[in-house]
């Protein structure tokens, strides 16, 4: 496979982009003679824990929603969220992308529908989807750092919390509300359509959505050419996705219980894959390969370039939601969240299942809200889940697992003036079994985080966070053994890895009204006995991972600076940078490259609008056996316009062109980066109806 190019111009600097930043933001924010100030809208952040506002949060959290959500959306949660600072995705073609935040992924970012655990397969291998459909998505909430303990030991790198109406809230008031919607893109030749539908009397409610997606293979940039192949198509980057949805609730004036089934159907294929690789293992700290030819003489080399292995997936979930208003005295809320997930999906090669995976698992979440005590307002809660996971066929290299986790949790916030005070303490244990070997191994973890706000001035606010979080290991880091040709990995697990250890430090400066706004953070994370796959070895482009332990630090800035011209036009300057590295000095592989950008956005009467430029730096600080990844920049528009029908129904109408230049990049925290290059020119155009 050929490797990409690295083209030689100037890196984005952290301190430059740091001082972009701050400079910006502070010559901007000067006295100026312009037009009334414009205030942000005040955004409630469901996954916060007390219901707070964006502005109220310690550390820095994301909220889309409404036209910016519109704007985002992609086929996947890692693509739709992409584009914020802070936050990129692991990238394995059109079928499967997950979010990485401030340079973590995998299992240290935690995905929760309604603040409810999503169990699938994604957190095991960046090859398998994430179930969540962010078309059927109302609000999407980012929360990052480990000050998102109060969800799970493994949330140090963040939360996301995709907030969706399957299981309804309330009664509408005219008897039914709803919405559908259209769209189309020439890059994949995609067609979509999203409906929601919401009818109720009395006290009962109940809610029906789906989405059906269509995407075939995708073209990249131009001047790809792999392996002399004259192509712009990635063989096996298809996508076809059906989502359904009901859900029922009971609806008082003191609250809701609900429940809501979904079912998601998916087939995608899996760019990269290399049969060549069958035969292959380790042999101490050394990769050996066997003859070309199999025990039946079939020769793999001449399958290298043949039909690309298919994702079939199936994922069942039940989900149950509710919360009770003043339950009994002293507390002002109850809330409840638990699910039920039957999650399956076969690896199709040569029109023969070559692999299934299965997780069956369950999750209960309960928060009870207090009433103001001397001043504190929290909220305490407990959360239990087990998952068992299993994997058979022939990519089986992780034998089945059942883990189980249980975890307390207390979070409470102080206000004294222009002051907030917020502390969470978190207890989990966790025990992960290996049905096979009969090795169990548990582990305990105590987190705890403190956080202020300082309103120090109308409309300026500084926030400081302090965290000291645990991650267990997952059961696949403990207990891998075998062939990922997915990742072009031998992976091997290591029972005796013990709990990681983070210290964090996040400060953050924010302007929240007036005519300019801005939001900058600086973060600091030690990581002790950080598990990760060191690479002991290479052959071909296979490698041999061993899930290790060592210290390392992260270390980054993000922010955003926007400044209104006037009535209509806006321009922000936004960009991130997260820099990891062992405590020895090595680098961690797959870590983010620097971004900076420039966005105009304007509105006239019933149109928007905006277009922006996104440089993305190379990334040349590499870890061992990782290659270089060039840069590149890319132009994005998007337009929209929205109106009435008669009876007061609004609808929309909208395009957004992504690389309108066409430009062949590559994502540099993708395992397949080579095999599967970003996605070219890209017009999307929908249309949006609510009623």
């Amino acid at each position: 496979m050929t490797q990409p190019l690295v083209l030689h111009r100037p890196a984005l600097r952290p301190v430059a982009l740091a001082a972009m930043l701050a400079l910006s933001g502070a010559a901007l924010a000067q006295p100026q003679a312009a037009e009334p100030e414009a205030s942000l809208p005040p955004v409630t952040v469901s996954s916060s824990g007390l219901q707070l506002g964006a502005d109220d949060m310690t550390t820095p959290v994301t909220v889309l929603e409404g036209d910016d959500l519109v704007r985002r959306r992609e086929a996947t949660l890692g693509e739709t969220l992409n584009s914020e600072p802070g936050i990129t995705s692991s990238h394995f073609g059109a079928g499967a992308s997950r979010p990485i935040i401030r340079g973590m992924d995998g299992p240290r970012v935690k995905v929760l529908s309604d603040g409810a655990e999503l169990h699938d397969a994604s957190t095991i291998s960046p090859d398998h989807a994430v179930v969540s459909e962010p078309l059927l998505a109302t609000q999407i909430e980012v929360l990052r750092g480990p000050s998102a303990l109060v969800y799970g030991n493994g949330a140090v790198g963040g939360v996301v919390n995709v907030l969706d109406g399957k299981v309804p809230t309330a009664i509408p008031q005219k008897g039914y509300e709803g919405s559908a919607e259209l769209r189309a893109g020439t890059g994949a030749r995609e067609g979509a359509g999203a409906f929601a539908l919401t009818g109720g009397a009395g006290h009962l409610a109940i809610h029906v959505e789906g989405v059906a997606r269509d995407a075939g293979d995708y073209r990249v940039g131009k001047g790809w050419a792999p392996d002399g192949e004259a192509t712009r198509k990635v063989s096996g980057s298809f996508n076809r996705t059906d989502t359904g949805s009901v859900g029922l609730s009971w609806v008082g004036d003191s609250g809701y219980l609900g429940a809501a089934y979904t079912r998601q159907t998916a087939k995608y294929g899996l760019p990269g894959h290399n049969h060549g690789f069958e035969g292959c293992g380790a042999l101490g700290n050394r990769l050996v390969c066997g003859a070309d030819e199999d025990e039946d003489g079939h020769d793999h080399e001449d399958e290298e370039h043949g039909d690309v292995p298919v994702v079939d997936l199936r994922s069942e979930r039940l989900d149950i939601r509710g919360e009770l208003r003043n339950p009994f005295a002293g507390f002002s809320a109850l809330r409840l969240r638990a699910g039920v997930t039957d999650y399956v999906h076969d690896e199709v090669e040569d029109g023969a299942v070559s692999t299934t995976f299965k997780n069956k698992a369950y999750d209960t979440r309960i928060e009870l809200q207090h009433e103001p005590v001397a001043g504190f307002k929290g909220v305490i809660g407990l959360q239990t889940s087990e998952r068992k996971f299993s994997a058979e066929g022939e990519e089986a290299y992780v034998e089945p697992t059942v883990t189980r986790r249980t975890g307390l949790f207390i979070l409470e916030e102080y206000r004294l003036g222009d002051w907030r005070f917020e502390a969470a303490l978190r207890h989990d244990r966790q025990t992960a079994e290996a049905q096979t070997s009969g090795i169990e191994r548990s582990h305990n973890g105590t987190s705890a985080s403190l956080g202020a706000v300082w309103r120090f001035t109308p409309g300026y606010q500084l926030g400081a966070s302090f965290t000291r979080a645990s991650r267990a290991p997952t059961a696949e880091e403990l207990y891998a053994q075998g062939l990922h040709m997915a990742t072009s990995t031998y992976e091997r697990g290591n029972a005796d890895l013990r709990s990681e250890i983070s210290h964090n430090i996040d400060l953050s400066l924010k302007k929240t009204s007036g005519d300019t706004t801005f939001g900058v953070s600086v973060f600091h994370n030690r990581v002790r006995n950080y598990i990760y796959g060191r690479t002991l070895d290479e052959l071909d482009g296979l490698q041999l991972l061993q899930y290790s332990q060592a210290n390392a630090t992260f270390t980054g800035i993000e922010g955003q600076v926007r400044q209104r011209l006037n009535r209509h036009v806006g321009i922000t300057l936004f960009g991130d940078v997260v820099r990891a590295r062992l405590e020895d000095g090595g680098l961690l592989p797959r870590i983010p490259a620097a971004r900076a950008g420039l966005r105009l956005d304007g509105n006239w009467n019933a149109w928007d609008g905006q277009i922006e430029w996104v440089q993305v730096a190379r990334q040349n600080r590499v870890a061992e056996f990782e290659s270089a990844t060039p840069g590149y920049g890319m132009l994005n528009l998007g337009v929209s316009y929205s109106g009435t029908w008669a009876r007061g129904t609004p609808w929309q109408v909208y395009l957004k062109a992504n690389n309108l230049t066409d430009r062949l990049a590559y994502a540099h925290t993708s395992f397949i980066k080579n095999a599967a290059p970003l996605m070219g020119r890209n017009v999307t155009v929908g249309v949006k109806v609510a009623f």
